[in-house]
């Protein structure tokens, strides 16, 4: 079963004053190897287990909004987090993998700032992988261009997951951030 609702169901609740809908969902992880920006074969169970928060987003690297603003939302947050966003491991999975090479997701990640180090890692892998996951965390979507502005966000292992639908701002993600993580 991919997804057991423990809040509302996705996009049922309206954060007052948000741009985004919030639920909070258990997803089960596909066991599923992506490669990173580096060309390095990445168990993506092992890396979702990360003891710290975990940001998950589904991007590709010529999309024209909804990607950008989603990944500059998660840049902010984390400045706004300080110290405090130094555990927190961002992981964008790219939903355009025949396009998406390593090196591609290496430049796309660098147009955010500096060199974004090992919390953000940026994945690509075999289509049948990617949709998997896709569909494990109830975000498939016939064509890339209609995806939906999802963030997935967990404080930790065996914590579930808070999904976040629209366009929550860096200090609306920030706060999300904490939340999870106490």
């Amino acid at each position: 079963m991919a997804v057991l609702a423990v809040g509302a169901a996705p996009g049922a609740e309206a954060v007052e004053g948000k741009r985004y809908a919030r639920s909070v969902a258990r997803y089960e992880v596909p066991a599923v190897t992506l490669v990173d920006r580096s060309g390095e074969a990445v168990e993506l169970p092992v890396l979702l287990d990360h003891a710290g928060p975990v940001v998950l987003q589904f991007v590709f690297t010529t999309c024209p909004a909804v990607c950008p603003m989603l990944a500059g939302a998660v840049v902010r947050a984390r400045e706004r987090l300080g110290a405090g966003g130094e555990e927190l491991l961002v992981v964008s999975i790219s939903i355009d993998p025949e396009h998406d090479r390593p090196e591609r997701l290496a430049a796309w990640v660098r147009g955010f700032g500096d060199d974004p180090g090992p919390r953000w890692r940026t994945l690509t892998g075999e289509r049948a992988a990617i949709d998997a996951v896709r569909r494990a965390f109830a975000a498939e979507t016939a064509d890339k261009m209609e995806h939906r502005p999802l963030t997935f966000l967990r404080g930790g292992p065996a914590r579930p997951w808070v999904r976040l639908e629209g366009y929550p701002g860096a200090a609306d993600l920030a706060a999300e951030v904490r939340a999870a993580a106490r």
